[in-house]
């Protein structure tokens, strides 16, 4: 159609490596290009787009509010294009994927995502490592990880693909009841644990005293704990049982602050497996229930 303007899956693939990837000479080793080839591609997308899209700081290479705004889309405009010459191509995804999730999704939300995965790709090592989300990121940064799901800590950050927002509730045993003044038993993660800090961070703003008589990192044993009456948790909705209720503000639990949750991956780094395993998360995380709604970055 006249008028508009296209912007190529190469120029904006070359764009995403020298952001993800911190500078023209890394882009132009993984995409198999020389440094001056990267330059002219980024130097032809910002008259595309007709504003410049990245400034340099010491020895950073950064992207500028323009380049901030076009990466979202450029992030899924090439996932959308290798996810459609796979399909063509029916290439062969071979290899390891190391993926990695916070325990309470692994539970509740993507067992069936990786199940699928691992039945529909038995050529593809898939390894999971569950952990505090501050961890998985560094995991991610340090090329550690492939993938990963991951509260974040702003709005936005290197690598995210999709952010969901996630509203945690106040969960305990059917049975349980609490006099006002005795203070709260908390179950939770260990220390750096998003869902910990969300609970503290709402009882000291009521000024309603509080004690942690369990912790440990996984899931199952902090269910466990609430369901048998132990103590009181923060959780997902997906990750209530049945012998659980929720508590509500009227009780002195205050609603707690919602999390933002992102899917995180290295475009340049990802094979061919990993960009189909992107693509099933994206998917099935969309389609999780109350609590999780896509968020386009």
């Amino acid at each position: 159609m006249a008028g508009l303007t296209n912007l190529p899956t190469d120029l904006l693939r070359t764009f995403i490596a020298v952001v993800e990837l911190g500078g023209h000479s890394r882009a132009g080793a993984a995409l198999g290009r020389s440094q001056p080839a990267i330059s002219l591609q980024i130097r032809r997308l910002e008259e595309l787009v007709r504003a410049p899209l990245l400034t340099q700081e010491g020895r950073a290479i950064l992207p500028t509010p323009a380049g901030e705004a076009l990466l979202s889309y450029a992030r899924e405009m090439v996932r959308i294009n290798d996810e459609a010459v796979r399909y063509f191509h029916r290439s062969d995804k071979t290899g390891v994927l190391r993926i990695g999730l916070p325990t309470d999704y692994a539970v509740a939300f993507l067992q069936g995502t990786l199940t699928r995965y691992i039945h529909g790709h038995a050529e593809v090592e898939l390894e999971v490592h569950c952990d505090l989300s501050r961890e998985l990121h560094q995991h991610l940064r340090s090329d550690d990880l492939d993938i990963i799901v991951a509260v974040m800590t702003a709005s936005t950050m290197p690598y995210l693909s999709r952010m969901w927002i996630e509203q945690p509730i106040w969960a305990a045993a059917q049975d349980f009841s609490l006099s006002p003044h005795a203070p709260v038993p908390l179950g939770a993660h260990p220390e750096g644990c998003d869902y910990r800090a969300r609970m503290i961070q709402a009882l000291d703003a009521i000024e309603r005293r509080w004690r942690i008589v369990y912790t440990g990192p996984g899931i199952s044993g902090l269910q466990s704990a609430v369901v048998n009456g132990l103590c009181v948790t923060a959780l997902t909705r997906a990750t209530l049982l049945p012998g659980m209720k929720l508590l509500h503000p009227s009780e002195g639990f205050p609603a707690l602050e919602p999390l933002r949750v992102g899917l995180f991956y290295k475009h340049p780094r990802l094979s061919a497996a990993g960009l189909q395993l992107v693509s099933d998360l994206v998917a099935d995380l969309e389609s999780v229930g109350s609590g999780v709604h896509p968020v386009m970055t």
